[in-house]
């Protein structure tokens, strides 16, 4: 009990002692909240680095690929009914473009379910089951399809156009990205005021 100065008795009733609990349940729940927040952040982060791994390894495979149409574009087009290894020194231009509705649906395969397209391992890179030793590690090997598309129509691009698409993988097989280009091989020559 309390006493004024002028000897007038103040009763406690715990005010503060309850707005301090409601203070903590407040604080509590917003830490909980915050712990929970940081773990799906984390779950976000991951998942966009494996986005990231799948579409660098996808576009490494479409770089290859274009660089062996530069050299092998007189290579000619056959139907592509299984797969092929260009780390072996293998390749191949398709007559058979591959439909849209299988471009997203990987991998790639015909109607009797063989694989389709080029596998290409590029250096330094791990394939198989990602751990928490080796996180470099991808799902598959990245692939690539090269469709010969005709020739160009453009006068000023005279030369034969082909559809590059190429799929990569991140650590695990649902992660993959697609990706596609329209490449024209041609030569030209010209005159640089030469005699």
């Amino acid at each position: 009990m309390i006493t004024q100065r002028n000897g007038v008795r103040i009763d406690q009733r715990g005010v503060v002692l309850v707005t301090s609990l409601l203070l903590l349940l407040v604080v509590t729940i917003m830490a909980l909240s915050m712990f929970r927040s940081f773990g799906i952040q984390e779950k976000i982060a991951g998942n966009m680095r494996e986005k990231q791994r799948a579409l660098q390894a996808a576009e490494s495979a479409q770089v290859f690929a274009e660089q062996w149409l530069i050299l092998n574009s007189a290579t000619a087009p056959g139907v592509c009914n299984g797969p092929a290894n260009a780390n072996l020194g293998q390749g191949q231009i398709c007559s058979n473009q591959l439909l849209p509705a299988n471009v997203t649906t990987v991998p790639w395969q015909n109607g009797a379910g063989a694989n389709l397209g080029v596998t290409y391992l590029p250096p330094n890179m791990n394939v198989g089951t990602a751990s928490v030793t080796n996180l470099n590690s991808y799902a598959r090997v990245p692939s690539f399809y090269i469709w010969d598309a005709g020739t160009s129509a453009d006068a000023n691009v005279p030369g034969e156009v082909f559809q590059v698409d190429a799929v990569g993988y991140g650590g695990n097989g649902n992660t993959a990205a697609v990706v596609e280009s329209t490449f024209a091989v041609y030569s030209s020559s010209s005159n640089r005021g030469g005699p």
